[in-house]
């Protein structure tokens, strides 16, 4: 086995595909194919799995991604969705008013899920910047990218994970966690730039992450109230759903959640007001 190769773990019955990432001696650092779990597992334990999309776990996972894409198609569908709201600008002409979702940062610890995540911003028309960046190094960089970029949105997420070995482990410490303290710390930078949750909504965490953690430093949502495991678009659908809710509405939080890959157990929050606009006139395209 090398670095690169997939696996699953035995022990676990291979409920979850894992990349390898670091071989040292018999232990294997592993990051999860399809969730933002990020976990060791002695070399004996592993198997190597040669067609992935044969094997029952990933045919799941891919069951339940079709049905997250088809759900955010269908209720971000701006046509529909937004017709009573269209209805109200009767007196202007359809080409002139304009569309304005809400804009979205997104650091990611895994660059592999930042290339997914990026390619569905663009694939629903949502303006969004994204960078790679350690979990360790998150606030740091939040201290500079948030007066730069403005958003309206951000999302801070990447690889975590409850410490299974840890003597004495206390579910309600952050020490009991691979990086929520991490996920915390830029948190607390996003709302020392803004404090109003309306205006900055945050969206952090990634599977098992400290939920409660998470929201009392100022989350708007965040993972994962049954401490399981997530898949690595949920908070990309929440920044979508979020970009695209009215600024007159309240993000609905149970469809929100219904409609996430790793449902109530994975991911959850707080009342928000959407970060959509619509404006008039449309500007002028100058040659």
């Amino acid at each position: 086995m090398k670095q690169g190769d997939l696996v699953v773990r035995q022990s676990y019955g291979g409920d979850v595909l894992f990349r390898i990432e670091m071989v040292q001696s018999e232990n294997v650092i592993l990051k999860g194919l399809d969730f933002r779990l990020l976990a060791d597992a002695p070399r004996v334990d592993l198997r190597s799995v040669h067609d992935p999309a044969a094997t029952v776990v990933a045919q799941t996972v891919r069951h339940k991604v079709n049905e997250t894409l088809r759900h955010m198609h269908t209720t971000i569908e701006r046509p529909d969705l937004y017709r009573d709201m269209i209805h109200n600008y009767r007196e202007i002409e359809d080409e002139t008013y304009f569309e304005w979702p809400g804009k979205v940062l997104h650091l990611d610890g895994d660059s592999n899920y930042l290339k997914k995540s990026m390619q569905l911003y663009e694939a629903m028309k949502v303006p969004a910047e994204g960078y790679f960046i350690n979990e360790s190094k998150m606030a740091e960089a939040l201290v500079r990218l948030l007066p730069e970029i403005q958003p309206d949105i951000v999302v801070i997420t990447g690889h975590d994970g409850v410490l299974k070995h840890r003597v004495g482990m206390d579910l309600s410490s952050l020490s009991s966690y691979k990086n929520s303290q991490h996920f915390v710390n830029a948190v607390r930078v996003a709302r020392e730039y803004e404090r109003n949750r309306d205006s900055l909504v945050v969206v952090a965490g990634a599977c098992q992450s400290h939920y409660e953690a998470l929201l009392n430093t100022g989350a708007n949502f965040a993972s994962s109230p049954g401490r399981i495991l997530i898949h690595a678009l949920d908070p990309v659908y929440i920044a979508i759903k979020a970009s695209y809710t009215p600024i007159k509405d309240i993000i609905n939080l149970k469809d929100l959640v219904e409609g996430t890959i790793s449902g109530i157990d994975g991911v959850g929050g707080i009342e928000t007001i959407g970060r959509y606009r619509v404006g008039y006139p449309r500007p002028k395209q100058f040659v």
